[in-house]
């Protein structure tokens, strides 16, 4: 079994087996990282380059474990996003990476399309979008969905709300893409400034703007961060009038009275989107996400390597 694309540039690409793929290989790495010793040679001698034009926290470590993991060569990358411009600097990146002969380059930037320009002239560079600006972060959903199989079964018929910043969050977009291929329900919810007015007949999802209507919906609540740092416009009043309609808390769960999983990409404003009590929860399976992550990150690059065997 092999992917039917050389790149992992985002969810729209993938064919409903593509996802299948990367998610029974992560299951499978899943149980090497339970293991005392929990390398494996699968990706010796591969070099694979971090270029990471944003900041990021959660992602950079985890494809980085993943990399190590995999006994890979890395190379670490960082560029703040002012030195680094579109267009011709990255051309430069480009013409870098050829000349040191790398197989894989892991991508974040903050310019939608970025990877997808980056495929178009590295064609024998395998090329993973680990989030470009306001499009897609691939591996997020990839490991959202891994979450939701491992924790209820299946995503066939699983009813998903996404809740907030619908708008400037990648990985909502990512998320539906996923979800709508793989059988699952969604349903989106926040205010009406932050999710777009085309998104319900593009994506086929349902849109409730009362939060606890659409918490009675679902089965699985994925929390998103409010994007203050993408906005160029006020979209709501205040974080705490915000807290009062769409975060999560204890007491609204209690009226809700039903078992939701409840997720969150991360990283977490406590008191806003979501509340402490909540993140923490038995409900919750927000750190059982990260420890996911690395397992579909190592089974994303291994596939994308082209290995044909996985090395235990």
């Amino acid at each position: 079994m092999q992917l039917s694309t050389k790149h992992l540039l985002g969810i729209k690409d993938l064919l409903p087996s593509d996802i299948s793929l990367i998610l029974s290989t992560a299951q499978q790495f899943k149980e090497v990282l339970q293991r005392p010793i929990k390398k494996v040679p699968s990706l010796r001698d591969v070099t694979i380059v971090n270029l990471f034009y944003e900041n990021s926290t959660r992602t950079r470590i985890s494809f980085e474990l993943a990399e190590k993991r995999l006994s890979a060569d890395t190379i670490n990358f960082a560029a703040s996003s002012s030195s680094a411009k579109k267009g011709e600097t990255l051309l430069d990146t480009v013409h870098n990476i050829l000349s040191m002969k790398v197989d894989m380059v892991v991508m974040r930037h903050s310019a939608s399309g970025a990877p997808h320009f980056l495929s178009q002239h590295l064609p024998n560079t395998a090329i993973v979008n680990a989030g470009d600006g306001i499009n897609e972060h691939p591996t997020q959903a990839l490991l959202d969905a891994f979450s939701i199989v491992e924790k209820t079964g299946s995503l066939e018929g699983r009813k998903v709300l996404l809740i907030g910043d619908i708008m400037h969050s990648r990985v909502a977009l990512s998320n539906m893409y996923l979800l709508k291929k793989m059988g699952a329900e969604v349903m989106l919810s926040g205010p009406p400034t932050l999710i777009p007015k085309y998104v319900q007949q593009a994506f086929d999802v349902q849109v409730e703007y009362n939060l606890k209507k659409a918490l009675k919906w679902c089965d699985v609540a994925n929390v998103l961060r409010i994007q203050l740092e993408r906005q160029n416009q006020v979209l709501f009043s205040s974080l705490r009038e915000y807290n009062l309609a769409y975060g999560v808390t204890r007491k609204l769960l209690n009226e809700v009275n039903k078992e939701i999983l409840i997720m969150h990409p991360g990283p977490i404003n406590r008191g806003v989107e979501i509340d402490s009590d909540v993140a923490d929860s038995n409900q919750s399976v927000i750190l059982k996400q990260v420890e996911n992550g690395v397992a579909v990150r190592m089974a994303v690059l291994y596939l994308l390597s082209g290995k044909k065997e996985l090395s235990h």
